[in-house]
C-alpha cells in the first residue's frame, strides 16, 4: 500500500544568501521534481508567498465566521514550501526527503499524512 507523505520547510530554515545561490538551487530542485515525476512518486510541489501579511485567515471558532487579512497568528516561524510525495514506505520518504533538502540547500521536514 502507497503513502502520502509532505515534505515541507518552514521558511526561516532558508537562511541568508546571495541571488546567484538561490538562482543555482532552482535547477537542481527542478531536476529533484522531474526525478520524482519519473518514479511515480509526484504529487505536488510549490513554494508559499514569503510575505506572511499577504496571507489571509478563515476562523469559525466563534461560531460565526470571520474572514480576516494576515496569519491567523503571529508565529515565530512559518511554511516557506511544500512538496507532496505518495511512496511505499518511511524509507523512501526519508530518502525523497534527504534529495529535497540537497537540492535547496535548507532542511526540510517529512511527516506523513492521512
Amino acid at each position: 500500500a502507497m503513502a502520502q507523505y509532505i515534505i515541507y520547510f518552514n521558511q526561516q530554515w532558508v537562511g541568508n544568501h546571495s541571488e546567484e545561490w538561490f538562482a543555482s538551487r532552482g535547477p537542481l530542485a527542478n531536476a529533484v521534481v522531474d526525478e520524482l515525476k519519473a518514479a511515480g512518486a509526484y504529487v505536488f510541489a510549490a513554494g508559499v508567498d514569503e510575505d506572511i501579511n499577504a496571507a489571509f485567515s478563515a476562523d469559525a471558532t466563534s461560531g460565526t465566521l470571520v474572514i480576516t487579512d494576515g496569519p491567523v497568528a503571529p508565529a515565530e516561524a512559518y511554511l516557506g514550501g511544500l512538496t507532496i510525495i505518495n511512496v511505499a514506505d518511511d524509507a523512501s520518504a526519508k530518502m525523497w526527503g534527504g534529495k529535497i533538502a540537497e537540492a535547496c540547500g535548507w532542511p526540510q521536514e517529512v511527516r506523513r499524512v492521512y
